[in-house]
């Protein structure tokens, strides 16, 4: 294996190149200074303008100008550039915009990859009324730090992988926040259309952009065997899956497990199953969505939730259902599929109210209880764990100019499982 020595950089070379920086730290060999040059000219070319730099020795700047790209200039003033939503029609363009400087508390992350959540659509189009415009979506955010506050040295450097969920900053005062439940406390800020009253009161733009600046006790560790593609969801999909699992004591190997819907949470739901060593059963109403639960996901069992012979087959054998849809759906049929103490945990959210009856919950002592995300403790967890199991979310990578189309498809369920914008090759800022 040919390796290219290259000095590592300095802090003002850092500050200078620190999208050039945060992808030189991807390439293998980057933090020992002996850098694979099969690899060095793999990323120039996918991320770069020219040809790689080659000999004995090089300085970062030689490697940083051969990584540098042509970018987009954006009018306007800032330190950040990202795509934003100018009022409801939920179009996205190019928008600069200014991200706080590091406080003692804070970090700031190189955006490496952001992936696109439903609620963002949500968000874009203001469809749940409490939206605020110009809006930068996006809260499923992976990338590399660049900068460290004096306080949050000794918890990341840089150089580290690092991500940020659905919440940047929470009272840490209360009961909530006390036991973990962070994403509940009632002064919680969301990554992007929330008002950050720790920064004036600002209003909080997210990941479809360049960087970010946060309190470093909310961002995450991202383990080094995950792809950042595929990793960055986990901050949504993956912990709003694995939280249920965990606080409703739905973790235990041998448990038989039942997932309503094969989306983007439902495919995490089987991968977390499967982690945990428990035989794992598919509800949907697709057949064609069986080849994928058994071969790919390795689910157990499927079944079809229109096929009562199928549904019959399954009831009273389950220890918990874990139910994704957010489309209308009746889960007084999901009911019967439990055991004895089962539990049903909802977590999408239907235009329509559920019905169902007291009586099939009262006689078998059943559960239906509901989720959210997860506290920053237990998305640390979350992430650990993925990457003790190798899991990440099934991804398609798109450039930031794609994501208009993305968001149609969107409308659509025309996504395997997740959109995952690669921000580091297509979102780069030219002032």
């Amino acid at each position: 294996m040919a390796t290219v020595r290259v000095a590592q950089p300095t802090a003002a070379e850092i500050a200078k190149f620190p999208r050039e920086f945060a992808i030189f730290t991807q390439i293998p060999g980057a933090g020992t200074g002996q850098v694979d040059q099969q690899a060095l000219n793999e990323f120039v070319k996918t991320y770069g303008s020219g040809s790689a730099p080659s000999g004995g020795e090089l300085s970062f700047s030689d490697v940083a100008a051969a990584l540098k790209k042509k970018g987009t200039s954006v009018d306007g003033s800032g330190n950040t550039v990202g795509w934003a939503a100018r009022d409801d029609s939920g179009h996205l363009a190019p928008y600069r915009f200014s991200r706080r400087a590091v406080g003692p508390l804070d970090i700031a992350i190189q955006i490496a990859y952001a992936g696109i959540c439903h609620s963002d659509l949500h968000q874009i189009k203001n469809e749940w009324g409490n939206s605020s415009f110009p809006m930068v979506p996006g809260h499923e955010i992976v990338g590399i730090v660049t900068e460290v506050g004096k306080d949050a040295e000794g918890h990341f450097k840089v150089g580290d992988r690092a991500g940020v969920g659905c919440m940047v900053r929470a009272c840490r005062e209360c009961e909530l926040c006390h036991i973990g439940d962070d994403q509940y406390c009632t002064r919680c800020v969301f990554t992007y259309n929330g008002k950050d009253w720790g920064d004036n009161d600002a209003v909080t733009q997210g990941g479809y952009s360049t960087r970010i600046v946060l309190d470093h006790r909310y961002a995450l560790k991202v383990p080094e065997n995950l792809s950042l593609a595929a990793a960055a969801p986990l901050l949504c999909a993956g912990i709003t899956t694995y939280s249920p699992l965990k606080h409703y004591g739905l973790d235990k190997p041998g448990m038989k497990l039942g997932v309503v819907g094969l989306g983007g949470l439902g495919h995490m739901a089987v991968k977390f199953g499967k982690g945990f060593g428990q035989e794992v059963t598919v509800i949907s109403t697709s057949a064609k969505k069986e080849k994928e639960a058994r071969e790919v996901l390795k689910a157990d069992h499927f079944v079809i939730s229109k096929d009562e012979a199928q549904m019959s087959a399954v009831m009273n054998t389950l220890d918990g259902i874990i139910d994704t849809v957010s489309a209308p759906h009746e889960i007084s049929s999901l009911l019967p599929l439990l055991k004895t103490n089962g539990k049903l945990i909802l977590l999408g959210v239907p235009t329509e109210p559920h019905s169902f009856s007291a009586g099939a919950v009262l006689f078998k002592r059943l559960t239906i209880g509901g989720s959210l995300i997860g506290g920053i403790k237990e998305t640390q967890e979350m992430l650990d764990f993925c990457g003790e199991k190798g899991i990440v979310c099934d991804v398609e990578e798109v450039p930031i100019d794609y994501v208009n189309t993305a968001m149609e498809r969107l409308v659509k369920n025309d996504v395997h499982y997740r959109f995952s914008i690669n921000v580091q090759g297509s979102l780069i800022d030219e002032q």
